[in-house]
């Protein structure tokens, strides 16, 4: 097998493509996408978003310190990029694909409805990287849609038809081909 050696770079792929929502008080809601997120710490649950200084979301949740991450479908994909090639300095991205803005719970950044998850996040800390600055949030509250609960309660998310970023594509995700753990479990017999 050949290798070939690149500069550095982010090939860290693939990533959740989420659509992060953001609102400074009395004016408009406003979307932006992005791929630079993550799970930081699971108590207290804690995530981080990535945003280039220069992008318009990026003051609003700066002076608020609070924003929403909806997970994304395969039905929201042309919203998702949208969102993330077209500025809110410019258009009402909610209604120019027609998403619903939805009350959260614990903050004032709307949500949006037709997310299948949506995380209430509060800004701990920010860290200035270079490209972009880190925003570290405690997530306050998680809203799911409740076509995805079982008749036991059990949250069925993976039947949610998410979907992710690759290298500059979209793509649904795959069939699955195991669960955590199932590598050292004990077979029946």
């Amino acid at each position: 097998m050949s290798r070939e050696i690149w500069k550095a770079g982010n090939m860290l792929y693939p990533l959740p493509a989420v659509m992060v929502s953001c609102q400074r008080p009395g004016e408009k809601p406003n979307i932006i996408t992005l791929a630079w997120t993550g799970t930081v710490c699971s108590d207290p649950a804690m995530v981080s978003i990535s945003v280039r200084p220069e992008r318009y979301s990026y003051d609003i949740i700066r002076e608020t310190g609070e924003f929403v991450i909806n997970l994304t479908t395969e039905k929201l994909t042309r919203a998702t990029d949208f969102c993330g090639v077209r500025s809110g300095r410019d258009i009402d991205k909610f209604a120019e694909m027609h998403l619903t803005p939805g009350r959260a719970a614990h903050v004032a950044a709307p949500l949006i409805e037709e997310s299948p998850v949506n995380l209430e996040c509060r800004t701990t800390q920010v860290l200035e990287l270079g490209s972009h600055h880190m925003f570290v949030a405690e997530v306050l509250g998680v809203d799911v849609d409740s076509r995805y609960l079982d008749e036991n309660g059990k949250f069925r998310l993976n039947e949610a038809g998410l979907m992710v970023y690759s290298h500059g594509e979209y793509f649904s995700l795959g069939e699955k081909l195991g669960k955590f753990g199932f590598s050292v479990q004990r077979r029946k017999n």
